[in-house]
């Protein structure tokens, strides 16, 4: 089965601005995929692209069945975009109808349809309402909605937590695990790591409009575990001064740091090279070195994001160019 998405050598430029440098990634289908960056890194440029709403410079976009972005392959494409596109004066209910009816839905199956939805979101008692007495969290769930409606293959989502609260935003990944158990696609960009780690199957990184480390998320995260990261507790003060005078041997630790689980943990440590866990804990042990914790750590997506992007690599925003 081909992909759902194939993305080859994307570039986008604005002025004298790369916003996109030589992207390229796949989303097989049925998989919740996330393209995850700092504000201003290029993400809703790239889904920009895919929609056809921006002509890339070079690159290569395939669709699902080898579609190019344009009318054929929105007719399979689902897109929430960043920025509102909701009609304020519609009522909740005729505006979930209407998109429907754009999407080639019959009236009858539309109005269905979007009942379904306004219950599904909790919006069922503010259907009568216009679209502008709705808080932004609650917008962002009828454009979720009309997003949604003619059940694309591949749905778009771009900062689709932006202006949710907690409650709301768990709602949203139940939906987009729906989505997924029923074998269609989601491709969605978000600087919020949290919430992404919690639904996305596969990710890819960028910043400043360039790809830093895209795959599997498991698979990255086995990867940056067998980096050699050791979280360690020492059962007394005596043991952890004893521990450091070790830990101080560059031929077994490379770099010590505190711990990220300081309830827990006393610190962190990175092996040398071509040191093991085990050859750690023996050394531990063969000091007679008291532990009460020796556990090898598997960074979050968050901690993955840390150490790719860097704590303080944010870019101005631009909109919409380069956002």
């Amino acid at each position: 089965m081909k992909p759902a998405l194939v993305v080859r050598g994307l570039v986008k430029a604005f002025g004298n601005h790369l916003a996109v440098d030589d992207i390229s990634f796949e989303v097989p289908r049925g998989v919740v995929y996330g393209i995850l960056g700092p504000n201003g890194a290029g993400k809703s440029t790239t889904l920009r692209m895919i929609n056809d709403i921006f002509a890339p410079d070079r690159g290569e976009i395939r669709v699902l069945d080898d579609l190019r972005p344009g009318p054929e392959a929105a007719q399979h494409i689902g897109y929430l975009p960043e920025e509102r596109g909701l009609y304020p004066k519609m009522k909740v209910g005729e505006m979930i109808e209407f998109i429907g009816e754009l999407r080639g839905l019959a009236r009858a199956e539309a109005r269905r349809r979007a009942a379904r939805w306004l219950d599904r979101l909790g919006l069922a008692q503010w259907a009568k309402n216009k679209v502008q007495d709705l808080s932004k969290g609650m917008q962002q769930k009828v454009q979720f909605a009309t997003a949604l409606i003619h059940e694309p293959a591949l749905v778009i989502l771009d900062e689709p937590w932006s202006g949710l609260d907690p409650i709301n935003a768990e709602v949203l990944r139940e939906v987009v695990d729906e989505i997924r158990a029923a074998g269609r696609t989601v491709l969605f960009s978000t600087h919020q790591m949290e919430q992404a780690e919690k639904v996305v199957d596969s990710v890819c990184i960028i910043a400043r409009g360039k790809k830093l480390l895209d795959g599997n998320l498991k698979d990255i995260k086995r990867r940056e575990a067998a980096d050699g990261i050791v979280s360690l507790g020492f059962v007394d003060a005596e043991a952890r001064a004893a521990g450091d005078a070790l830990l101080a041997d560059p031929a077994l630790i490379a770099d010590q740091r505190a711990s990220r689980v300081e309830d827990v943990a006393d610190c962190e440590v990175k092996l040398a090279a071509g040191v093991t866990s085990q050859q750690l804990l023996a050394a531990l042990v063969n000091a007679r070195i008291g532990i009460r914790r020796f556990e090898l750590v598997v960074p979050t997506l968050h901690q993955i994001f840390v150490d790719r992007v860097g704590a303080s690599a944010t870019v101005a925003e631009r909109r919409p160019e380069a956002a």
